[in-house]
């Protein structure tokens, strides 16, 4: 009699255990249906920099297009860290506090994450770092950390790639006819993973193209136009026509240089060639009216589309399958050289 009474007392509670897990399965179908909202929290290093303002503008795009697809509110809170990387961290505690479901992160010193991780992963909230990448052993730190952006030396190369072209091709690249590009670098910033990678890459593979070069000068501009102007308008004064080649971390630092140059009232056949990567409108604009040799484009319409369906699946606690996730963490984009040959197609993106 006990153990006929035991067994409807385990088949009852066998009955319960099924009816609970069909309606927690049943519950959270309804809760994923009903999702009204999404916020998604962003915030930039500088809102100020070219490409990451543009890459901004198509990430809000993506998230019009998203909400009209599937009906689901998003909403996004921006923010701009002006360089500071105390001030972002507020930032993220804030986006925190309103309940972002996602924090995108830009960050000011990629050396400097653990705070924001520690934020983010204490309140168990998803973190997306793009474009400007942090240390490896960091991004490790908790599954729910990503990266979307590209690689630094692919910039670098195809930069090289294309001043190498210019020596070979354009009159009057070499000026000095000594068969030596010599050349200048205005770099992003100082002890800048990216800067670094991109200054070596291109320097090496103008080399390895076969053009040998000299190094006259370099600037830390900050990937900044104005103050890539008044590095070059420096180095002009010290250098004047020996410099035959500015290589430049970003369009916005190529733009300042040219700024320079026309400052300086220089004929137009005794600039140095410029070159420049990033492959912003600016950028772009310049390559097309021979201001720039060429320039090297980061994708920021794939970067943001890539953040916008990232933070979306992460948001609702969808599938991540099909993002193009590299070991469950990373989205890389690719480069593409631009000359003034194809600088149309890429004008109408």
């Amino acid at each position: 009699m006990k153990r006929g009474s035991g067994s409807k007392i385990i088949s009852i509670g066998v009955i319960l255990c099924l009816v609970g897990s069909i309606l927690a399965g049943c519950s959270g179908r309804m809760r994923e249906d009903e999702i009204k909202t999404i916020r998604i929290g962003v915030t930039v290093y500088d809102q100020y920099d070219t490409f990451i303002s543009q890459l901004i503008e198509d990430f809000k795009s993506f998230a019009g297009e998203k909400e009209s697809q599937t009906g689901i509110a998003i909403n996004i809170e921006i923010y701009n860290a002006a360089g500071s990387q105390s001030t972002q961290n507020g930032q993220v505690e804030a986006m925190l506090d309103d309940d972002c479901n996602v924090i995108c992160v830009n960050l000011v010193d990629r050396t400097e994450p653990t705070t924001i991780i520690d934020m983010a992963e204490k309140r168990n909230v998803p973190v997306i770092f793009f474009n400007r990448e942090l240390v490896e052993e960091d991004l490790e730190r908790w599954e729910q950390l990503y990266y979307v952006g590209a690689k630094a030396f692919e910039s670098g190369i195809m930069e090289g790639e294309i001043a190498a072209e210019a020596f070979k091709d354009l009159p009057g690249a070499d000026k000095n006819g000594d068969g030596v590009f010599q050349y200048v670098v205005l770099e992003g910033e100082a002890g800048h993973q990216d800067a670094i990678v991109r200054t070596e890459y291109s320097v090496s593979t103008i080399i390895e193209n076969g053009v040998e070069v000299e190094k006259l000068s370099y600037g830390i501009a900050n990937w900044n136009r104005a103050q890539a102007q008044t590095k070059m308008t420096q180095m002009l004064g010290e250098y004047g026509s020996q410099i035959e080649l500015v290589l430049a971390n970003n369009d916005d630092m190529a733009l300042g240089a040219i700024d320079a140059l026309k400052a300086a009232e220089l004929e137009r056949e005794k600039w140095p060639v410029v070159v420049g990567i990033d492959g912003t409108d600016v950028g772009l604009e310049a390559v097309k009216n021979g201001d720039m040799a060429g320039t090297v484009y980061n994708d920021k319409e794939g970067q943001a589309a890539a953040i916008l369906n990232l933070a979306y699946e992460l948001s609702i606690g969808g599938s991540l399958t099909g993002l193009g996730l590299e070991d469950g963490k990373y989205i890389r984009l690719p480069y593409s050289k631009i000359g003034p040959d194809d600088v149309d197609d890429y004008m109408k993106k």
